[in-house]
């Protein structure tokens, strides 16, 4: 069966996004890039929310930009490709290999977990908390970086839950973001 995964990076005090909007802080350097980029090709469909899928965009032609190094079109032969659920209720179309949908996040994980392979990797913090408070992540996959926001849109899902974890891997990178990899661990039948 797939696992769901939710990764993004993240400030240090828990933000993917900051107070003004903004995220360049989390623009990654060319050793984050290529941990990202190996990362994807575990990916065999990536849903998203509106908010991230219109920050995507970019990717999907980015192909045609001759100032692209090597390492960024080795991400867009990746990426244009993978197929994309994207979940909006004000989006009209979708572009690339995107289909759109404006609910049943549930249903179309639980369909996907069983068709296909990869990895279901969630993205964007609305429709990742949704999937926690569901019940519905496997894989929490942080990329901490090394500044403090004050605020914005938290990249944990704020839940009234217990969720334990298991830590899988851990890496830091000589930029000082520290990759976190933790699977959610279900208590077994009598336990806590």
């Amino acid at each position: 069966m797939r696992s769901v995964t939710y990764s993004m990076g993240v400030s240090l005090d828990g933000y993917i996004v900051g107070p003004d909007g903004t995220f360049g802080w989390s623009a990654p350097d060319e050793e984050v890039f290529r941990f990202v980029t190996d990362e994807i090709r575990g990916v065999g469909v990536h849903l998203m929310g509106r908010r991230l899928y219109e920050t995507m965009l970019y990717w999907e032609t980015a192909d045609q930009d001759p100032s692209l190094d090597e390492s960024m079109r080795e991400w867009t032969a990746l990426w244009k490709p993978l197929p994309k659920v994207v979940f909006s209720t004000t989006l009209s179309s979708v572009q690339g290999n995107a289909r759109l949908l404006s609910g049943g996040l549930a249903e179309e994980i639980e369909r996907l977990r069983t068709s296909g392979e990869g990895d279901i990797a969630i993205g964007g913090a609305t429709l990742a908390a949704e999937a926690a408070r569901l019940g519905l992540i496997d894989e929490y996959r942080a990329r901490v970086h090394p500044v403090l926001v004050g605020g914005g849109i938290p990249f944990y899902p704020h839940h009234e839950r217990l969720v334990n974890l298991e830590l899988v891997e851990t890496r830091t990178f000589n930029s000082g973001v520290v990759h976190l990899h933790h699977r959610v661990t279900h208590p077994t039948a009598g336990g806590t």
